[in-house]
């Protein structure tokens, strides 16, 4: 006789770490044999001599709900998941929905690589570093190598942006960057000081990248040596590469090679004709973006996948023929042919699209499978301004402001001598960008002329001119400097005898006064390119008893942010005598700053680039801003060049009314033009108008042009999600159990159970809390972060000196708005070392078991025993599921809602392993399924993937071997022979990896917790179930309703899933609705009841008070 019987959980003898329940009973003379379902390695058979009963009772051991919560969310941050963004409140930054939409496509590529194309002001910066808190959330990252323009390093832009993510970033300058690459040469690696790096494109020349035997000794360029491998690279501004003859294409190519993973950023507008975007995708991806060919073969099926999409999305008439002829369309491309028709999940589309019925669940998976079949929908990421909406609403006011008479001479004047000057000698780049200096600053402010006419004297200029687009070197005298100091002289001179009268500064203090009016927002921001008119500026307020503060490129960091501070009334009450009500800025000086918060800004001069216009605006209308709508003053004179650029450029393209971020590269082209225009002194101001007015009209058009054809190709690229669909998306990604509220629990209970002491460790109500921990306490914690190795980053830094410090307490939150909020708090987010410790520490083994209630009306009330497995599925790819299972078919569609509603309970728990037999069994069958599912799957997949792997290689590898074939430069040739022998090896490696995958198709589990859900309905009145019948009868009328009658068969299966135990009752009342005795009743009524008790009688030998019982059960439904 068996020993154990069917579903019984044993364990082996040998390893009590195996574990499983018996499947089924092997005779055999010898011995007997049982088939277990093992925790660990699937389906094995064991002799009985092998095996001992599991001992429940003494293994199990009762949790209250905060642990078994706990358990599970140290089990979900031990092992990541595809399905979960591990980024959300991560960093200190708001949340911005649409900032994940990069980050979900990044985690479910086939390789991580991608090209965020978003529009200006969109957050491109916080979004890669979304991805990065991304990845360092599921594995170590060491590396990381940003690569952008040198301005961003300067104004330390990134670094900045970086340091809110707590990433601490190092910028490389020519000897740094040549330090690296000698140790390269040296040690094999990038040196570990340098791990973490920004490096500007104007690093990247001839001697850096491909080396230089000029001088005594030969430098080492960055082709010289092993390619150095990052975790990941960020190139921002991606399109500085798109001409692939540049050094700085041949270094970004040499870094994005090797690195495990590679994020562009750019503004490239999605169109098939962008030979930008062609270059950026085969630069990201050489292994798919073989050629250009290629890359428009396999735009070709997306538009009919897009079809096929919004077919299914409308549900009209025959929407599912339609899909099917879009899906076959699209196969019948040129691509379609070569990938699209051995693709399985094309196959599984088409399945299911031919079904007879498809449920809601089937129809939202379809409409994923399909647009997941946009063959660049993982590859690009682009969400444009006008995606998003408007933020405010932008009120341009000019207000127009005349010279005096005075100043009008003056003005005149200098044009004259200006005109003279280039006209008499030769006019150099060196005269126009001066003259056009002296002009725009004449315009600005007269009273800034002396110091800047005598700054260009003596060459100190640059620090008078805040704008990132200056070139110092262009002050630099010619030959000709003797005739321009003469007249410099003569205008400082005539500028020296100006009247303090100013009607521009009256004019700006009218503004100032009607603004101060505003009880609810004063806060006012003032915007000039240059550093004397903000100087001028700032004196005059002042003196007017104005709380002034100013901002320019020359303020350090710390001091940018202490009076953004005191300008902001969050942080300092306006009654404060620290507050400020007006901030001067310039145009370097408002970069990396967001003040959101004010609503007024007034442009005392503007520059002529309408992205500088953009970007000044952008400070004030973005994400978060309060009011409904942005006032934005420009005081304007007459009869300036600053005048005719603003009415008939800036004005007519519409920056001061919507966000033109989207249209950067045709703007950057209109700045350009402008500067020609304004820089030919030969025009008379006729003409100059003429010609002002003719270009902005050219490029007004084009822009419009080009939206709507990016419009129409944004479908071919995969981009265009709806907000819906996106919605939907990112709340699935979004698992309760790596809330911050669940986050804050587990370390709660990690503190507890770690010093051995049931007390508050984390004190507060609010948001802002204080950690705080005993000497005794720290050294625990210390020896837990020591054990587990953490990689050397400004956070696990933070913490580690923290706990070697003498000090108790530490400001922490959990929340991102908090730490926000306030500098200095630790943000106790998944990537903190705190959190991961504890989820080493607390993850569930199966050991723990826990009583949950919870109140609802969405399922039958009654006690359910329920498991919580994990999944790890191997094979194609690798992914770790959490698989919550009841013994109830019906509870298992709602349970994981059911669980995040719950609460702890007293509920007296019997720990008898035979509650959860069902559950194993149920597991057992949910799992044998999965996995026959799951080997056939990866099967399709794989031999579908090396088909196409041997596909693109090949081509791959045809016009590498033609481009060897073509060089004649030696350089060049070793260079591509290194392409050629890397993608062999990447070739082999991956299809070897393939070849693995095959054999090793599986789905291994591990029993997380046991547990017991409680249901009972919302209200005062609960009820047990199986309790009566009659009342279970009644839940399902009130529920479903009367006509639910008419659906034996539904009415059935709820009896079965609501009242499992009542066998015998379910059973009689399959058999009256068998033989009609229900159907008898509908038909006459409760009068003729006597008929229906005598069919029971004669048909099923029923006694006439057992019909009527069953039938009085009945009676809602059948009056």
């Amino acid at each position: 006789m068996a020993l154990y019987k069917q579903g019984q959980v044993v364990v082996l003898k040998s390893d009590s770490s195996v574990r499983g329940a018996v499947i089924s009973i092997i005779d055999d003379p010898a011995e007997i044999r049982y088939q277990i379902f093992t925790n660990t390695m699937g389906v094995q058979v064991y002799y009985e001599s092998q095996l001992l009963a599991e001992e429940v009772q003494e293994d199990l051991c009762k949790v209250d709900a905060e642990r078994f919560h706990a358990g599970l969310t140290a089990s979900l941050i031990r092992n990541p998941t595809i399905s979960s963004l591990y980024s959300l409140n991560s960093a200190k930054i708001d949340f911005i929905p649409h900032q994940f939409r990069p980050v979900l496509k990044f985690i479910k590529s086939d390789r991580p690589r991608l090209l965020i194309a978003d529009g200006v002001g969109v957050g491109k910066t916080i979004e890669a570093g979304l991805i990065i808190r991304e990845l360092e959330a599921r594995r170590n990252i060491e590396s990381i190598l940003i690569i952008c323009p040198r301005p961003l390093v300067s104004e330390r832009k990134w670094e900045s942006e970086m340091k809110r993510f707590d990433e601490d970033f190092t910028a490389l300058d020519g000897d740094l960057f040549r330090y690296c690459i000698r140790e390269m040469d040296l040690e094999g690696e990038w040196p570990d000081k340098y791990k973490k790096c920004i490096i500007p494109y104007s690093l990247f020349d001839e001697g850096s990248v491909f080396g230089s035997n000029k001088g005594k000794t030969a430098k080492l360029g960055l082709m010289n040596v092993d390619p150095p491998k990052f975790d990941l690279v960020i190139v921002d501004e991606a399109h500085h590469i798109r001409n692939t003859a540049t050094y700085a294409y041949r270094a970004v190519e040499r870094f994005t090679d090797e690195a495990e993973a590679a994020v562009f950023l750019t503004a490239t507008p999605v169109q098939l004709a962008q030979d930008d975007l062609f270059v950026l995708l085969r630069l990201l991806r050489p292994d798919l973006i073989i050629d250009k060919n290629t890359f428009y073969d396999m735009s070709e099926p997306n538009t009919f996948v897009n079809y096929a999409s919004m077919a299914v999305r409308a549900q009209k008439d025959n929407w599912q023929q339609e899909a099917i002829a879009q899906i076959e369309a699209a196969c019948g491309t040129s691509w379609g042919h070569k990938v699209f028709r051995n693709n399985p999940a094309v196959q599984d589309i088409l399945d299911v699209l031919h079904q007879k019925e498809i449920t809601v669940e089937d129809r939202v998976q379809l409409i994923s499978d399909i647009e997941n079949l946009h063959t660049f929908s993982n590859l690009i990421s682009r969400t444009r301004r006008r995606d998003i909406g408007e933020f405010t609403v932008r009120k341009p006011i000019t207000v127009t402001v005349d010279f005096t008479p005075e100043q009008r001479i003056i003005h005149d004047s200098i044009l004259e001598i200006t005109h003279g000057i280039l006209s008499a000698i030769h006019c150099t780049d060196n005269t126009k960008f001066m003259m056009t200096t002296i002009r725009r600053q004449t315009a600005s402010c007269l009273f800034g002329l002396v110091p800047l006419l005598r700054g260009i004297l003596y060459k100190h200029v640059h620090e008078l001119i805040d704008d990132d687009e200056f070139d110092g070197s262009l002050f630099d005298m010619d030959k000709d400097s003797g005739t321009i100091k003469a007249e410099i002289e003569e205008i400082i001179k005539m500028a020296e005898g100006l009247p303090e009268k100013d009607p521009k500064l009256d004019a700006l203090l009218e503004v100032i006064e009607t603004k101060r009016q505003d009880e609810l927002n004063n806060k006012i921001m003032i915007f000039s390119s240059f550093r004397h008119t903000l100087g001028y500026l700032h004196k005059k307020l002042t003196e007017k008893g104005y709380r002034v503060g100013l901002i320019h490129g020359g303020v350090v960091d710390e001091e940018r942010r202490l009076l953004r501070r005191r300008f902001n009334p969050a942080e300092t009450p306006i009654t404060s005598k620290e507050a400020i009500d007006i901030l001067l800025f310039s145009e370097v000086g408002c970069e990396g700053l967001d003040y959101q918060f004010c609503d007024c800004m007034i442009n005392y001069d503007l520059p002529w680039n309408p992205m500088r216009v953009e970007q000044r605006i952008g400070r004030i209308d973005r994400n978060g801003q309060k009011s409904e709508s942005v006032a934005i003053y420009n005081l304007i004179t007459p009869g300036t060049v600053d005048a005719d650029i603003y009415e008939r450029c800036l004005m007519r393209i519409g920056v001061f009314h919507s966000s033109i971020g989207d249209c950067e590269d045709i703007l950057g082209d209109l700045t350009s033009e402008i500067k020609k225009i304004v820089d030919n002194f030969e025009l008379t101001d006729e003409e100059r108008q003429a010609k002002l007015q003719q270009m902005t009209d050219n490029k007004v058009r084009y822009i419009k042009e080009q939206e709507e054809l990016e419009e129409k190709q944004r479908d071919l690229f995969g981009v265009h999600m709806p907000q819906s669909a996106f919605d939907s998306e990112l709340s699935n990604a979004t698992n309760f159990w790596l809330s911050s509220d669940n986050i804050h629990n587990l370390i709660s209970i990690y503190l507890k159970e770690r010093t051995g002491e049931n007390k508050e460790y984390i004190l507060g109500e609010k948001e802002l809390k204080t950690l705080r921990l005993s000497q005794e306490a720290r050294f625990m914690l210390l020896d837990d972060f020591k054990k587990a190795k953490f990689v050397r980053t400004e956070i696990n830094r933070n913490w580690k000196k923290w706990l070697e410090s003498g000090e108790q307490h530490l400001q922490v939150t959990f929340s991102s708005e908090c730490s926000m909020k306030n500098a200095g708090v630790t943000l106790l987010s998944i990537t903190h070392p705190l959190v991961k410790q504890a989820s080493v520490y607390l993850q569930s083994k199966g050991k723990v078991v826990s009583v949950l209630k919870v109140k609802t009306n969405k399922f039958y009330p009654g006690e359910y025993p329920f498991a919580v497995y994990q999944w790890k599925l191997s094979g194609e790819k690798e992914d770790l599921q959490m698989k919550t299972i009841s013994a109830n078919t019906s509870l298992n569609r709602h349970i994981f809602d059911l669980l995040k509603e719950s609460y702890g309970s007293n509920f007296k728990l019997d720990l008898n392993s035979s509650k959860w037999e069902d559950v194993e069994n149920m597991h057992h069958s949910i799992w044998t399924t999965s996995l026959k599912e799951h080997k056939e799957k990866t099967k399709e997949v794989i031999k579908y993937r090396e088909s196409s792997l041997q596909t693109s290689h090949n081509a791959r590898i045809a016009v590498l071997k033609e481009q060897l074939a073509n060089s004649k430069n030696d350089t060049y040739r070793v260079l591509t022979e290194g392409k050629i022998k890397r993608a062999d090896e990447d070739f082999a490696f991956r299809m070897e990896e393939l070849e693995k995958a095959k054999d090793k198709a599986d789905i291994l589990f591990e029993l997380l917790a046991y547990g017991l859900l409680v249901v009972s309905p919302e209200g005062d009145t609960e009820v047990e179930a199986n309790s009566d019948l009659k009342e279970v009868i009644d839940k399902i009328f009130l529920t479903y309703g009367k006509s639910i009658i008419n659906e034996p068969k539904k009415i059935l299966g709820l009896l079965s899933d609501y009242a499992p135990t009542l066998t015998t009752e379910r059973k009689h009342i399959r058999m009256l609705f068998e033989v009609g005795a229900f159907e008898c009743i509908k038909a006459n009524g409760m009068e003729d009841i006597y008929a229906a008790c005598i069919l029971a009688e004669n048909e099923l030998g029923f006694e006439k008070a057992t019909t009527e019982n069953y039938i009085k059960y009945f009676e809602e439904f059948l009056i």
